[in-house]
């Protein structure tokens, strides 16, 4: 019994250091919506892109208008905004039925470690956007991403490392087929957070 006592002891202290130092109500379900939410948004980005089908199979011959760029733009916001609303609403339905606090301490440095790669990888490719060189956007929004998820999953639940590191690595394969950027990104931000994301709903989710 004092051994058993103990061990529970032992546990709770554990429970208690890992809430302090992680936020660990992200939830699963919001990554899985997100992912959903960048899938639809990655098809109406296909058919704003390529609605000449004569520009399907050469990429370099494509031209992208300043009309385009808006919708883009709109489409991407839209999808940003959805993603972070679910997340959040999610998230702090989850806090509260673990009685715990959404906005803590641990909360604040994964949204600080987060933001520091993302931000500084959004100014680089709004530059890029402004000169034009547009055909490295796709593969350095998945780099930037997979840099701030891998940056801030020491304050959270560990697989959003190997997410961020999956990320990278789309990224980096991405660069080398620049034709095929938007696929890549449906994959990365679309397929991976749902594969991630049930991943998160059924180890954590469920209990």
């Amino acid at each position: 019994m004092e051994n058993e006592k103990y061990l529970n002891d032992i546990s709770e202290i554990k429970n208690l250091m890992n809430r302090s130092s992680r936020f660990i109500s992200l939830s699963g379900l919001s990554g899985i919506l997100a992912g959903l939410y960048c899938l639809i948004g990655a098809g109406l980005a296909y058919k704003i892109i390529y609605f000449d089908t004569a520009t399907l199979n050469n990429y370099s011959d494509l031209i992208v208008t300043q009309t385009m760029l808006i919708k883009l733009f709109t489409i991407a916001a839209s999808v940003i905004v959805l993603s972070l609303g679910t997340g959040i609403v999610l998230s702090s339905r989850k806090a509260k039925k673990s009685n715990d606090n959404v906005w803590n301490s641990a909360s604040k440095r994964l949204v600080i470690n987060f933001l520091i790669p993302l931000l500084t990888g959004g100014t680089f490719i709004l530059f890029l956007i402004e000169k034009e060189i547009l055909g490295l956007v796709a593969p350095l929004t998945l780099l930037f991403y997979g840099l701030a998820c891998v940056n801030a999953s020491k304050y959270t639940l560990g697989d959003v490392r190997y997410l961020g590191i999956t990320m990278i690595l789309l990224g980096l394969l991405s660069t080398w087929f620049l034709g095929y950027g938007l696929f890549f990104w449906a994959l990365g931000f679309g397929v991976c957070h749902i594969l991630y994301g049930s991943i998160m709903y059924y180890k954590y989710d469920r209990n």
